[in-house]
Order: structure tokens, then sequence, then C-alpha cells
């Protein structure tokens, strides 16, 4: 049956449309009410701390729980936390300590419901009869398709509601989220339990993840591009728009061009990804996604032209996230599904509140155009890997992992 597994990409973009508006309205807000890039880094780092924490230790429970459980309750405690935030900056006020607060227990709610989503769709996709190399890229390209679609939207919506009615609307999203899953997606069985309880369960996640080099090497490799991606999402791009442009759509308009390009590369990679060298594929997509889309900020080009080279670095993103999504299922065993991509995410997640941080104070320091010259040769570096390291080989050999499963 197609429908639970329709039914999980429609919630899927619901959450990911809301996650953009509130990326979006939160970095705007605080600058709007603050004035200061490095309070706004902070409230980065209150935005992607607690996805490190939910993700490494909130994962088992998703496995405990079973995945739409999870999938529900994360969705409806995180939506209704979203919701607060414009209703008291509306009614008795909203301090700066206490929005920290709430950002931190909106991540930390949220997070369980994306690592149980991921972790229904291999079963989801089998009993739709979708080979689970479309099924990657199908998740992903609704990924990135409502980051398209979000980003200019919260751009336009921040002129014209504000971003503290923005996140009224990433509330909402949130619990037709839940709604969706409750009521559309089978239930799903649970992962397997050891008996020595949740540490061993979590200490089999992450053993599993440590002795599969290839995967470790991945993950290593995206912890340093996600702080990059942090630091220019979060704030760059909303110091670039206000300092560079002085317009907030802006600040959405690259956001979504990075995301169109995205959808279209997700595509392509769907459609001609097996015949494509997959190590070679991934360090030059990683290469072309990071570095000419802040090279071209740093050199100060005309807005159109950055326009256009964000949505050429969006397309190159496009086949990251459909590989990495074939390693993960063809690789990790059913029962640790959810600990293992949680203990990824987790891995993945954990120098994002760096970078935030990283990108305000060092901004602060040395100058927007520095900055983003010192990001994009962080950028160049990271990419080397796949071209030259021996580990990357393996995944050459990893062409059908559908197969495996």
């Amino acid at each position: 049956m197609r429908r639970p597994y329709i039914t999980l990409l429609s919630a899927n973009a619901l959450s990911v449309t809301g996650n953009m508006l509130s990326i979006l309205a939160v970095p705007w807000f605080v600058l709007e009410t603050t004035g200061s890039a490095v309070l706004t880094g902070v409230a980065s780092f209150a935005t992607t701390f607690p996805m490190v924490i939910s993700a490494a230790f909130g994962s088992t429970l998703v496995d405990w729980l079973g995945y739409r459980a999870a999938s529900v309750l994360s969705d409806l405690i995180s939506g209704l936390i979203v919701l607060a935030v414009p209703a008291l900056f509306l009614t008795t006020g909203l301090s700066y300590p206490l929005l920290l607060l709430l950002l931190f227990l909106r991540w930390l709610t949220a997070t369980p419901g994306e690592t149980a989503r991921k972790a229904m769709l291999p079963d989801l996709a089998t009993a739709a009869g979708v080979r689970i190399e479309r099924a990657t890229a199908a998740y992903d390209g609704v990924c990135r398709g409502s980051a398209m679609v979000g980003a200019p939207l919260a751009g336009v919506l921040i002129l014209w509601i504000g971003p503290s009615m923005l996140l009224l609307v990433d509330g909402v999203s949130f619990l037709l989220s839940a709604l969706l899953v409750a009521a559309g997606v089978r239930r799903t069985a649970r992962g397997e339990r050891d008996p020595g309880g949740y540490l061993n369960d979590l200490r089999a996640g992450l053993t599993f993840l440590w002795q599969d080099r290839l995967q470790l090497s991945a993950t290593a490799m995206v912890v340093v591009v996600n702080l990059l991606d942090t630091g220019v999402t979060q704030v760059l791009l909303a110091l670039y728009a206000r300092d560079v442009v002085g317009d907030p759509r802006a600040f959405g308009l690259l956001t979504g061009a990075l995301g169109a390009g995205a959808v279209l590369g997700t595509i392509v990679y769907g459609a001609a990804g097996a015949r494509l060298p997959m190590r070679l594929t991934y360090g030059l997509c990683f290469f072309l996604a990071g570095v000419p889309r802040v090279l071209v900020l740093a050199l100060g080009a005309p807005f159109p032209v950055a326009l256009a080279v964000t949505a050429l670095s969006g397309f190159a993103a496009g086949g990251i996230n459909p590989i990495l999504g074939i390693l993960q299922y063809g690789r990790i065993p059913a029962p640790l599904r959810a600990r293992v991509i949680g203990a990824m995410t987790a891995a993945a997640y954990a120098g994002m509140p760096i970078g935030g941080l990283l990108a305000g104070s060092l901004t602060a320091l040395t100058g927007l155009g520095a900055t983003l010259l010192a990001f994009t040769g962080v950028y160049a570096v990271i990419s080397l890997p796949p071209f030259f390291c021996r580990a990357w080989r393996e995944l050459d050999l990893d062409r059908s992992p559908g197969e495996q499963q």
C-alpha cells in the first residue's frame, strides 16, 4: 500500500517547512529585538545544542516506543512549545533568556520525531513496492522541496506578519504533522531491547557505528559541514541580507535557491545515480555544495549572481543525502536502525552549536567578508577525503545496498 508511504512524506514535508520558518524567524527576531550578532549566535546555539543531546540519547527511546508513536509524540510536544513563543510575546512578554529556554526545549523534543520518520522509511517503502534508492531520493527531495518553499515564504512573511507570528505557523505545522502520522501511518514494530537496559541499547548503536569505518568517516565529514552550514544559514546569511542587501527577502531567497537547486539535484540523482561512481560523486557534490555559494558572497558579487551560484551549489547538494541514506539502510540492521541513525545524527549535529557561535563571534572580530572567506577555506579542505582516503573506496562497493537488507 502506498498510502502510508505518501502520508509519511507529507508529514515530513510539513515538519521541515515549519523548521525552515523557525530557522529564518528566530535569527531575524533576535536581530530585530537586540541588534546583536553575538546574541544571534547564542540563540543559534540554543537551537542546535539540544538537537545533539536529543539525537544521542533519545534515539534508543524511539526504538522502544515504536517509530509511529515516537513521531506523533515528538511533533505534538514540540508544536505546543513553539506556540508558546508568540503567545508569551504578545501577552505577558518574552525575555531573551526565556526565549533561549523555549528554543532549547523545542529542538530537544523535535529531533526524535525526525529520527522516527527516517527509521520508518524502509519498511513503508517496501510495503509500497518502492526501491530503497528511489525512496531515499524521494525523502530527501521532499525535505529539500519543503526548504525551497519555506525559505522564501519565511522571508515574505517576516515582512508581512513579523517573526513572532511566523513561529505561530511553525507550531501549527508540527501539530498537523502529528495528526497525519497518527491517522495515516500504520503502527510499526519496536526495536529489540537489551536485557541490560537503556545504556546497553545505547552502547549497541554506538558500537555498530564505531566499527563501520565508512559510515564513521562519512559522519565525521558531515560534522564539519553542518558546523559551517549552521553558521552560514543562521547567522551569516541574516547579516548579509541586513548589511549588504538591506532586505530580509534576500535571506529567504538565498536559502530558497539552495533548496530549489537541491530538489532538482535530488531528482536527477534519483534518475541517474545508479550510473554514477558513488565515491567521486559524493566528494564532488560536497565540494560544489559548499565552496562556491560562500565564496561568491565573500567576493561581493551582485545579488543575482550570488543567487544563481547558490542554486547551482544546491543542485550539487542534492546527491549527498540520498547516498548517505542508501548506506544507512543497506548496512544498519533493522533492530538497531533508530539508535544507529540517532548516533549518526547526534555526531553530525555536534558541531552545529559551535557553528552559530563561531560565525557570530568571528564576524564581530573580523567582519562579515573575512568570516565568509574563512568558512570557504574550511569547506574546501573538508571536501578532500573522498578523493584520497582509503576508507572511501568502500563506497563504490555499496552499489546495490537495498538488496542487502
